[in-house]
């Protein structure tokens, strides 16, 4: 072959790589040339493209291809795109409606409306509902709030539809406006058969035996206060009426409201009187299906004393008469009592002990060394292991337990002492443990040697099979220790009225532990 056509050749070849490189950049160019064509075109067609409409659902879908909505405040049936599933409209959904007013997408449930209180759940997915002070209506519900709600719960409804559409979690009073069921029974209440007597005689004969106070002229009391030393079973007792007067109630469960005095307390003026608006407001709600409703104010000195007692403030001179007005007022108390407890009933005012408001008055004292004992069985329970040897039986060994226990809290040695007070005479008096026992001594006790037995079969002591009777002497000596320890005041007379130690005046306390 001749040179120059070699030559040629080669030069034919790299021009062929050339176009082709050239071709394929400039068919890259036009590609993305043609992707830019058609962003601009959706840009252009979505600029271009008229306003949707936001729609709630106001009825799931009982027609095929159609939906009832509230369309601008306005009822309204649509027609629904193909590709939407008819099935997933739900009532109080949000979807968007095109200008051709077809119903094309599906969004989500609301955040935002007016807020509104349950007073009964109505049956067929609706509910009355309360409006600020005095406005009621019925309202239907999304499917999330179906099944989920009580009387008394705030919810959220649409501005304008008036579809209740979400639960909302409320601070302040609503949390102490949660209702509870209980579950205690008097039976795990020991000690006190006297004062249990006394409380069910007051409260639960009027309602198991109604006619009977009609027919003698008599009235169910409106309320009881128990009153007496710290940890001596005070809640507990309010807790088991709420669950006695369920029991007695023809099926009705009953509730159980605990307040405590000092929760309620606002810096701001007028807010305490409407949170105590609020609760006996839900309690007439929770007791107007025939439910027994036990409002519990512990603490009841913190918020009820004697008007004109307080030095930065007299809070107490509005609140005072609130309580005395949701009491005595115009709207009743039916299947409600209110049951307070307090260890210094020396300063709740005088009005609201009256007769006619806290009928029934019951001390709950200290227990005496035989009802310890009594508390003892109840806390340490039958199920737990216990150490005993081989011709001794459980329960042989649990009432040996009992009476070791009964006998160390009634010495009066220097394992047992607490305190040596002063009194204003100049007498001096040594206390000893025996002296300011309570429940809630007992139930520490058996606590602390519970943990103790745990702990040394954790460790692996082949001697210990169950709880012995080192364990409980080292949780009350234990237990003694501490009280002495954390009892002191620097005012002892307050000390002594709130330990409900009584005698002459006392102007010293020392720790003897």
């Amino acid at each position: 072959m001749p040179r120059d056509s070699a030559e040629d050749i080669q030069a034919l070849k790299r021009e062929v790589t050339s176009l082709k490189g050239k071709n394929k950049r400039l068919s890259s160019a036009l590609s993305a040339a043609r992707e830019q064509v058609v962003q601009l075109h959706q840009q252009l067609s979505l600029l271009a493209k008229p306003p949707a409409s936001v729609a709630l659902v106001a009825q799931a879908p009982s027609v095929k291809g159609e939906v009832r909505v509230f369309l601008g405040g306005k009822p309204m049936v649509l027609p629904l795109h193909p590709q939407i599933n008819p099935t997933q409209l739900q009532i109080g959904l949000e979807v968007l409606v095109n200008a051709e007013m077809v119903v094309t997408k599906i969004l989500s449930y609301p955040t935002s409306g007016t807020l509104a209180q349950v007073r009964e759940v109505l049956p067929n997915g609706r509910a009355l509902v309360q409006l600020g002070n005095t406005d009621t209506e019925v309202v239907p519900l999304a499917a999330p709030l179906r099944g989920a709600l009580q009387v008394g719960d705030s919810i959220l409804l649409t501005p304008r539809s008036r579809i209740g559409i979400q639960k909302i979690q409320r601070g302040e009073v609503e949390q102490l406006l949660a209702p509870q069921i209980p579950n205690v029974s008097y039976r795990q209440i020991g000690g006190l058969d006297k004062q249990i007597e006394t409380i069910r005689d007051a409260v639960e004969l009027p309602f198991l035996h109604p006619e009977l106070y009609h027919q003698y002229g008599l009235r169910a009391p409106k309320g009881i206060l128990l009153y007496g030393p710290p940890g001596c079973g005070k809640t507990l007792i309010a807790k088991a009426v709420a669950t006695s007067l369920g029991s007695s109630a023809n099926g009705k469960s009953s509730y159980f409201l605990s307040i405590k005095g000092s929760e309620l307390l606002s810096k701001f003026v007028g807010e305490t009187e409407r949170q105590i608006r609020a609760i006996f407001s839900r309690a007439r709600q929770l007791a107007s299906n025939e439910h027994p409703v036990v409002i519990f104010f512990d603490e009841m000195e913190a918020l009820f004393r004697t008007r004109g007692s307080g030095i930065s403030s007299d809070v107490e001179t509005m609140i005072v008469p609130q309580l005395l007005a949701e009491i005595d007022g115009v709207d009743t108390l039916s299947n409600v009592i209110v049951i307070g407890a307090s260890n210094r009933e020396d300063m709740i005012d005088p009005a609201v002990l009256r007769p006619g408001r806290l009928d029934v008055r019951v001390r709950i004292g200290r227990p005496h060394l035989v009802q310890a004992g009594e508390i003892f069985d109840i806390h340490l329970g039958d199920s737990v292991p216990l150490q005993s040897g081989e011709e001794t039986s459980p329960s042989s060994t649990r009432q040996q337990l009992r009476e070791k226990l009964v006998a160390l809290l009634g010495e009066e040695s220097s394992r047992t002492q607490l305190y040596e007070v002063a009194y204003e005479d100049g007498g001096r008096e040594i206390i000893y443990a025996a002296s300011l026992l309570s429940g809630a001594m007992i139930a520490s006790i058996v606590e602390r040697a519970k943990k103790a037995a745990i702990k040394d079969s954790l460790q692996g002591r082949k001697a210990v099979s169950g709880l012995s009777w080192a364990h409980v002497e080292w949780a009350a000596l234990e237990e003694i220790r501490e009280t002495a320890a954390l009892g002191t005041s620097n005012d002892p007379g307050e000390w002594a009225r709130t330990l409900g130690v009584r005698g002459g005046r006392i102007v010293d306390v020392r720790s003897l532990q």
